[in-house]
């Protein structure tokens, strides 16, 4: 149990799994059985984490248009190198991508307003269903605290935000973190640790 529980993405993005499909591939190889083998190889190595490279993308971007373009780009660029994921983990192997081609949207994007659209967006769609539904008092602080959470977490400089999203949300291990942003596991202790502790605190001054 980590210290703070955000280790359903499912919950802060209910929709991740109606958005997040493999891209269709255009790119043809003159071999068509090695296209087959890299298709099949793309299937079973990168679809089956296509939803957790949408989260990270998300909270990298804090934009959902912008996450999709980002797996979108990663899916493509994962495709082309396929061939290099012999041997690697590849949940690891994919979110390096997906984290690159999320700080090369954030650069293209630098000094254009965020509207956040991939989060309170979301979170108001879910919470106002819920009122309708149930408009109880626990219904309400449940989804204020989930928008607070999100606020705290989002507020993050990008280093330690990605790494508390790695670890707290995605389950990675510490060494794989270090391999998706390429910093000694020293680091990446450190760093969860002090993001862990902001969380905290800015939780705790909203709710005084």
């Amino acid at each position: 149990m980590s210290v703070i529980d955000i280790r359903r993405p499912d919950l802060m993005f209910p929709d991740v799994a109606d958005k997040v499909h493999a891209p269709p591939i255009a790119e043809q190889s003159r071999d068509s059985s090695k296209t087959g083998d890299d298709k099949r190889s793309f299937v079973q190595l990168v679809r089956p984490h296509l939803g957790d490279a949408h989260s990270l993308a998300r909270w990298i971007t804090g934009d959902r248009s912008g996450a999709e373009e980002v797996v979108q780009e990663a899916s493509s660029r994962a495709f082309r190198a396929i061939r290099t994921a012999a041997g690697a983990r590849p949940r690891a192997w994919l979110l390096t991508i997906v984290r690159d081609c999320a700080y090369t949207w954030l650069q293209k994007h630098q000094g254009k307003p965020l509207t956040r659209s991939g989060f309170h967006g979301v979170e108001d769609k879910q919470s106002g269903r819920a009122r309708a539904c149930n408009p109880s008092d626990t219904t309400i602080t449940a989804s204020s605290e989930a928008r607070h959470l999100e606020a705290a977490i989002f507020a993050l400089p990008a280093p330690f935000r990605e790494t508390l999203v790695l670890r707290d949300m995605l389950g990675l291990s510490y060494s794989e973190i270090a391999e998706v942003t390429d910093g000694p596991i020293g680091i990446v202790m450190s760093r969860l640790a002090d993001a862990r502790g902001r969380v905290i605190r800015t939780i705790g001054r909203k709710s005084s």
